[in-house]
């Protein structure tokens, strides 16, 4: 990383506002959804507890603010191999919209705030709120140039965040929910990197270095092996877990959970998407449309039916 950035032009206090809240990335904060699982599959008596609910929605709030954070700095990382990336060179802090002091100083500001108020809100969802920002730290310096161990940790904040439901309200679920969590992040994380290294061709390595040790065959290979695992670790939840539906009637749920898979698989390989789930949850309207049709059935078996 170069710290002595090319001179960016003159830009007023708001161009530079709205640099600073792009870079903290507010559309992938549907990630943080996780924590929520804590609270929609433990029991129907705290979903509808407005404490418990509002220390959910707290815990949310810090997981987008600290998971900005790790986007702040990794931009400050990676700001000369971004310069290299066809779409990301265009944000703030590569195009000069933004400086690297700034983003600095308020990646400290959003720290010094989150993390005492996560121990405010409870002393192991503050605990569990360290390790995700000490991990993610880790990886935006270290961990992502090792192969695999840079997936996996990737994964591991995924499952981080879906621990910080129960742990702030002190409850447990079951461990099934982890283990899909892991799954899915997996199968996420590998499909990015192989539409990163179709989509750089030649320059991959030269955006992140990782990628020299990946290729499409092998990441293939990867995700065959996490797409089969998360399916089947889903329909065993279903119908295996202590705190659902005795007549296993969650096992309705299963034809959105393969279609979703399957249909992120069609966008990758038929139409070399993939690179940002975020973005492609809301253009892809059957995507889009598989995961409300799934969160609502969930809905219906938990606390109607």
């Amino acid at each position: 990383m170069s710290i002595n950035a090319a001179p960016a032009p003159a830009s007023s206090p708001w161009r530079t506002i709205r640099g600073l809240i792009k870079t903290m990335r507010p559309k992938q904060w549907t990630k943080n959804g996780f924590v929520f699982l804590g609270l929609i599959f433990s029991d129907a008596r705290l979903f509808f507890d407005p404490i418990s609910f509002t220390k959910t929605f707290l815990a949310f709030i810090i997981f987008c603010l600290l998971s900005s954070t790790v986007y702040l700095v990794n931009d400050i990382a990676d700001i000369d191999k971004d310069r290299q990336h066809p779409r990301k060179q265009r944000r703030p802090l590569p195009s000069g919209q933004i400086q690297i002091w700034q983003a600095a100083l308020l990646a400290l500001v959003l720290i010094l705030v989150c993390i005492p108020a996560a121990f405010l809100l409870n002393v192991n969802f503050g605990l569990i709120a360290t390790a995700y920002l000490v991990t993610m730290m880790a990886y935006s310096f270290w961990l992502k140039n090792i192969v695999i161990i840079d997936v996996f940790t990737i994964a591991v904040g995924f499952v981080m965040r879906a621990m910080a439901g129960p742990l702030v309200l002190d409850i447990r679920i079951s461990p099934w929910l982890y283990v899909m969590t892991i799954l899915l992040a997996l199968f996420l994380a590998l499909t990015k990197r192989r539409h990163e290294l179709v989509l750089l061709h030649d320059s991959a390595t030269g955006h992140r270095q990782i990628l020299q040790e990946y290729s499409p065959r092998l990441l293939d290979q990867m995700i065959a092996v996490v797409t089969s695992s998360s399916i089947m670790a889903y329909c065993l939840y279903t119908f295996t877990a202590p705190n659902l539906p005795a007549d296993h009637s969650m096992m309705l749920t299963i034809p959105f959970w393969l279609y979703g898979i399957f249909r992120y698989l069609y966008l990758m390989h038929q139409k070399n998407e993939g690179g940002s789930p975020d973005e492609l949850l809301v253009k892809d309207l059957p995507t889009l449309i598989d995961v409300m049709l799934w969160g609502l059935s969930v809905l219906l078996i938990l606390y109607i039916l």
